[in-house]
């Protein structure tokens, strides 16, 4: 049933479309339709194409009670957008439809599972979120919410568990055709942890046990959690709230982990045997991944920070928008991230160096420049015994503006920094990470996308992502040496219409 909430919905982001330019959005990233995107939901694959949903505030390009934008694809890189799928309109989630999960069910339809909130007044007037497990069934265009809403509840919590924040649902097949659920909670005096579910037909669920607990390891509160079999080990994908930095693996706020071990399904144990930061930029949060048909597992994330999203004026029309999808692997007990292989079939224009030395100077290059690029450099030093000082790669320049990566192989680290990309505000601009390099020798891949960039170092090792809001006008890119090196470098400008 569509309601009439759903439908005012419908009929704004189809009106407030029109006035959005393609040049104003990002060329290959999903970003919203209108207004507001935050975390990705029910990443999918059903009936022939991937659906991403979205946590979305269609009227407002700030946050505010949560809808569920919708968007389609057959590559993962160029999306059509749909019909929102979900809007705050039930008794039991009046005050927003937060985030959840898809799933395909036996006959066919499409089953939605996601926090339904409602606002509770305490009697000092502070307003608390109420948190349940609601779901919803459609066909890929239409969803029906369950008459049975919600389907969990404070009284399907453990002891000490909170029902402000009990929350983001992701379900998977167990191996026996049953299934299983986690969802992130609050053990009061403890911090965040991950509780199991199970049931025989995703409606009626039965709680198993805390399956992962962080007493205050990893921030506070943990949410927005995946969990999935790779390359014979078992990932846990979460988001954590108010973090502290562990030396430069972790930062300060909100951030990404993933942990990798092994997971006993008879016994639905999970061994953690090591964990680490997703992303090591500035913006990246709430990621979910799917299975494609061919096996792979791919990985899509909130391309934003919850400390710096808020900024902007009211006047603009859209904010928010998701990675590049990111293939995954592991490798020597690292969680490997690369670009999807279909993103090479969006790239023209090769341009290549070879043996390029630099000493002590900045230089740029013809044809090494734009906004929407694939820029690949390879970097040695040029007497192996006498390692280069810094290396520093400057983009989206212009004589006044420029966002940098740089990189200090006598420390081993790497950073990302866009205080001069035009911000006039007191933000994060900076963030660095420890990278592995042999002697010098290291391998950096720059995707840009108009207002973001994605930097994969060694392959995938690691990540750095950030957005930027420096104006399009400024494509230079120069190379500078604290030293002397010798770079590799090829580039190609991406053409999102191939």
């Amino acid at each position: 049933m569509i309601t009439q909430v759903l439908r005012d919905c419908r009929k704004y982001e189809e009106e407030k479309e029109q006035f959005i330019t393609e040049k104003e959005r990002p060329a290959f990233h999903l970003s919203s339709r209108a207004g507001w995107m935050n975390d990705p939901n029910g990443f999918s694959y059903y009936k022939g194409q991937y659906h991403m949903f979205y946590q979305y505030h269609p009227f407002d390009s700030h946050w505010g009670p949560m809808h569920w934008g919708h968007a389609v694809s057959n590559d993962l890189l160029h999306w059509t957008y749909l019909p929102a799928a979900m809007a705050p309109d039930m008794p039991y989630d009046r005050n927003g439809c937060f985030s959840g999960c898809a799933i395909e069910l036996p006959d066919g339809q499409h089953l939605l599972m996601y926090t339904g909130v409602i606002h509770e007044y305490t009697k000092s007037g502070e307003v608390r979120e109420v948190q349940t497990q609601c779901l919803a069934f459609g066909d890929g265009m239409d969803y029906t919410k369950y008459e049975g809403n919600p389907v969990l509840t404070e009284k399907d919590l453990p002891l000490g568990g909170s029902r402000y924040a009990f929350r983001d649902p992701k379900i998977w097949k167990h191996a026996d055709g049953s299934y299983r659920c986690m969802i992130a909670n609050n053990r009061i005096g403890h911090g965040g942890r991950m509780l199991l579910y199970k049931s025989e037909d995703c409606i009626h669920w039965e709680f198993v046990k805390s399956l992962v607990e962080n007493n205050y390891r990893l921030g506070l509160m943990w949410e927005c959690p995946d969990f999935f079999e790779l390359d014979g080990k078992q990932v846990l994908l979460a988001s954590s709230q108010d973090m502290l930095p562990k030396g430069l693996e972790y930062h300060n706020g909100n951030g990404t982990f993933y942990m990798i071990g092994k997971y006993d399904q008879d016994e639905e144990v999970f061994k953690e045997e090591t964990n680490h930061s997703i992303d090591y930029g500035i913006d990246f949060y709430a990621p979910q991944t799917v299975l494609t048909p061919d096996g792979r597992r791919i990985m899509i994330g909130w391309m934003q920070n919850w400390d710096t999203c808020n900024l902007h004026t009211a006047s603009i029309p859209w904010f928010g928008q998701m990675s590049l999808p990111r293939e995954l692997s592991i490798k020597n007990g690292v969680l490997y991230q690369t670009p999807i292989r279909e993103f090479n079939d969006l790239r023209c224009d090769e341009r290549a160096y070879e043996e390029v030395k630099l000493e002590d100077d900045e230089i740029e290059l013809p044809g090494i420049d734009g906004r929407m690029i694939d820029l690949t450099i390879d970097l040695k030093p040029q007497d192996p015994m006498r390692i280069y000082q810094k290396f520093a790669l400057r983009f989206a320049q212009d004589d006044e503006f420029h966002t940098a990566i740089s990189f200090r192989p006598h420390e081993s680290t790497l950073k990302i920094n866009r205080k001069f990309s035009g911000s006039r505000r007191a933000i994060l601009h900076q963030r660095r990470a420890y990278v592995n390099h042999n002697n010098g020798a290291l391998r950096l891949r720059l995707i840009l996308d108009r207002y973001s960039a994605e930097v994969f170092v060694n392959d995938g090792e690691k990540v750095m992502s950030v957005t930027i809001t420096t104006d399009l006008s400024a494509k230079g890119i120069s190379f500078f040496a604290d030293g002397a090196l010798i770079m590799d470098i090829v580039k190609y400008t991406i053409d999102p219409k191939k």
